[in-house]
């Protein structure tokens, strides 16, 4: 009989110490296989954070000094309902004063908007969540050093969740798409209101009607190409291009022709937004404050205003960043920190057992040196015996690690969670990083299998050496 057959025979007729024994065993090398894991992950997710980071700055930045004579307009939430009349006096509204506070909240309905939600603005918000009377705002256009006034209606769909929280029921809308209506006159050639980045098909023209500009997003969600019809909301539309972000909140959005987002939205005559164009950029802050003047009940944003509001989140999105990479470097300390102790318990195990298995067949070893068998003969034998049991320990410890390193890795190592936001207001964007994806690598296998074999023979060598030593004289007189 081989020493190979004598090894399996040997572990076979202690068949419950075995298991237990390859349990133990198991259990850590799926620590050792998951550690590795869990630190690639949050490698990968720091590095993801990192890109995003500086994609979204730079894709931010080079939008906003495009629009260098931009002038974003949105009605003040709290002036909420201000100009709207009610159904019965036919809708078109007159501009009533504020009271002596500042604020106005009428108690007429703004405008069609019967879809639920659909100004909450959703996952990014939304540029003008607060719709208001777009007859109310032609003056603008006649402001001295105005070049082009464009309305636009910005209406997030999607599908109303209902989270119970500390007994209170909250709604919230997560957002399948955002419609962007853009009043298609020749403003849209000459000024950058509409994406820029088109990666299939034409952008949208002015007199288009009937018409979408797509995200790649969109694109899968209606599973829609250039050429092909979608339907929104009941109507079917053509798609003729798709574009790519230009910044992470474009990437829900559908642009169309204003009057058809207002037909579809059922909001006729209203709006969420007005972007202005000074005729340079030295008139901008001009043409900013005689807008406010005009029109106390609007936000007034500038390019400049925007980019200031850029350095902050720039300084916001570092800091989140040095946090991801310090959760890092932590995790690094405590994987390897666990990694040593789950090897030295995996080799103190061995080491113990097979020790047990020396003493526990001390007179077995003296009858096979009597008979013959050589010094290297029962040490091979019980190092063998060590490292089958290891390499099994190791397979078990690889299917458990495949669908529980998640979790171990989870429970041991820090995690990184860090998410930061930029507001729609100033060309809003997300990166986040959730719980890291954490699997196993064909690598990461075999290295484990290597270890459990190497852990196997290392365990076992002392004990082994022990045995090989045993005189056969003293082996047979021991009880």
């Amino acid at each position: 009989m081989g020493v190979l057959s004598r090894a399996v025979r040997n572990i076979s007729r202690r068949k419950i110490r075995a298991l237990l024994v390859i349990i133990a065993l198991g259990f850590c090398m799926a620590i050792m296989v998951s550690i590795p894991a869990g630190v690639t992950a949050n490698q990968e997710s720091t590095m993801t954070l990192t890109q995003n980071l500086g994609n979204v700055i730079t894709q931010t930045e080079a939008t906003i000094n495009q629009t260098l004579t931009q002038i974003e307009c949105t009605l003040t939430p709290s002036f909420e309902g201000f100009g709207f009349a009610p159904p019965s006096s036919g809708g078109s509204g007159t501009m009533p004063q504020p009271p002596s506070g500042g604020n106005f909240t009428s108690s007429g309905p703004f405008g069609g908007g019967n879809i639920p939600g659909q100004f909450g603005g959703g996952q990014f918000g939304s540029r003008g969540s607060t719709p208001m009377n777009e007859s109310l705002y032609y003056d603008i256009s006649s402001i001295e050093g105005v070049a082009a006034v464009v309305p636009t209606l910005t209406v997030s769909q999607g599908t109303n969740q209902t989270i119970e929280m500390f007994g209170r029921s909250f709604t919230r809308l997560i957002v399948d798409y955002i419609i962007e209506g853009v009043a298609l006159t020749s403003a849209v050639d000459e000024y950058p209101i509409l994406p820029t980045n088109i990666t299939a098909g034409r952008n949208l023209q002015a007199g288009d009607s009937g018409v979408v500009l797509i995200s790649a997003n969109n694109s899968a969600f209606f599973g829609a190409g250039v050429g092909d019809t979608i339907e929104i909301l009941g109507q079917t539309f053509l798609v003729v291009g798709i574009h790519g972000s230009t910044g992470v909140e474009d990437q829900l959005t559908l642009y169309m022709n204003l009057s058809d987002a207002q037909s579809l939205t059922d909001n006729v005559g209203y709006i969420t937004g007005l972007t202005v164009f000074a005729e340079s950029s030295d008139a901008v802050n001009d043409v900013a404050s005689a807008i406010s003047e005009l029109h106390p009940e609007l936000t007034v944003v500038t390019s400049q205003q925007r980019l200031q509001q850029l350095e902050i989140m720039r300084t916001n999105y570092e800091t989140a960043l040095a946090n991801a990479e310090a959760t890092l470097a932590q995790t690094q300390g405590t994987a390897i920190q666990v990694t040593i102790v789950a090897v030295a318990a995996a080799s103190l195990i061995v080491l113990f057992v097979m020790l047990y298995t020396v003493r526990e067949r001390t007179r077995e070893i003296g009858t096979l040196k009597a008979i013959g068998f050589s010094n290297w003969t029962v040490m091979s034998q019980f190092m063998l015996e060590g490292v089958l049991l290891s390499l099994v320990a190791g397979l078990v410890g690889i299917a458990v690690a495949s669908f529980a390193a998640p979790t171990l890795s989870g429970l041991l190592l820090p995690t990184l969670t860090q998410q930061v936001n930029l507001g729609r207001s100033a060309a809003a964007a997300s990166v986040s990083t959730g719980t890291a994806t954490i699997a196993l690598t064909p690598e990461s296998v075999l290295m484990a299998l290597g270890v459990a074999v190497l852990l196997g023979a290392l365990g076992s060598l002392y004990p082994a050496w022990r045995a090989a030593r045993t005189r056969p004289a003293e082996a047979m007189r021991y009880e």
